[in-house]
């Protein structure tokens, strides 16, 4: 009986000892994990995103969430009567639409989540980039054709004060982030791209690790072609991609470039729709998304 317990019991020491010299590397680090895609919308998926944020803050890292909501965005919209509608890939956000997304981001997505976190202790604290001036935004009009176009209450980040986030962190709190800024010349608030808003904060706080969960396995070498996916890539090189990248791709993308040009040691796209995605990528030897480090400095014998 007890050769049968000892037999069983091993690999669970040894899956353990391997995470060893990750938790040594990461305690105390920074880490922000932008919340989307499937994982949003799945029951289990959810749950065990909860599990692996709060593992992560007991493994001895600050994890901080930051999330946006569109699928829900887009429900609570067409419930309300009013049409979706989209240019340059950005969801145009009227007056009456904007009071919807602050609704549905803050008063839905945002109170599920410190809900399951809060399944494991009082750990989650909620707060939009309003809160404490966090995140500070004016109009965001971006160029179709040379010329700029109107999309409403949709914000270019300006500003960024961590303060309150820090605060919490040093409280052993986990903060979690609605992608709602507030304005810098008008006194309006501004829907920011969630991704964008992740990489933003990253770098303001000297954060360890950017990941953003994504519905993909990671930036493909060759897509359609081929489904093999790059797993490391300096900045230079993604910069030299972001062009061919889809749509989708790009805020995620561009997050991470913003990020490790702006002090963030790794930034990570990795895929959501896997369990514990998280912790693989953190506590194991293979990474399983697509990792954007800087380039190497001249002398590093890379």
């Amino acid at each position: 009986m007890s050769t049968t317990r000892k037999h069983t019991a091993l690999p669970k020491a040894q899956i353990l000892i391997e995470a060893l010299p990750w938790l040594v590397r990461h305690n105390g680090k920074t880490v922000v994990i932008k919340f989307g895609g499937n994982a949003m919308i799945d029951e289990d998926l959810k749950a065990a995103f909860a599990q692996d944020v709060v593992f992560l803050h007991h493994a001895g890292l600050k994890p901080v969430v930051v999330h946006g909501g569109g699928p829900q965005i887009s429900a609570a919209l067409d419930q309300a009567g009013i049409v979706s509608e989209f240019k340059a890939g950005l969801r145009v956000t009227t007056e009456d639409a904007m009071d919807v997304v602050r609704m549905v981001l803050a008063g839905h997505v945002q109170r599920e989540l410190v809900g399951l976190l809060n399944q494991h202790g009082p750990l989650a604290v909620g707060l939009t980039g309003e809160d404490a001036h966090t995140i500070t935004a004016t109009k965001h009009q971006p160029e179709i054709d040379g010329e700029l176009v109107d999309i409403g209450r949709v914000g270019e980040i300006t500003a960024i004060d961590t303060g309150a986030i820090e605060a919490l962190l040093a409280d052993g709190r986990i903060p979690v982030v609605s992608s709602i800024a507030r304005s810098q010349d008008d006194g309006h608030v501004y829907n920011v791209n969630a991704d964008t808003a992740a990489a933003a904060l990253a770098a303001a706080l000297g954060a360890e690790t950017l990941m953003v969960l994504t519905d993909v396995e990671g930036l493909y070498e060759d897509w359609p072609n081929s489904d093999e996916v790059i797993s490391r890539l300096t900045a230079s090189q993604l910069e030299k991609l972001l062009p061919e990248l889809s749509s989708g791709m790009v805020p995620k993308m561009e997050g991470c470039l913003h990020a490790v040009r702006g002090g963030v040691n790794t930034a990570r796209v990795i895929d959501g729709r896997v369990q514990h995605s998280i912790l693989l990528e953190i506590f194991t030897d293979e990474g399983i998304g697509t990792m954007v480090v800087a380039d190497a400095e001249e002398g590093d014998g890379e």
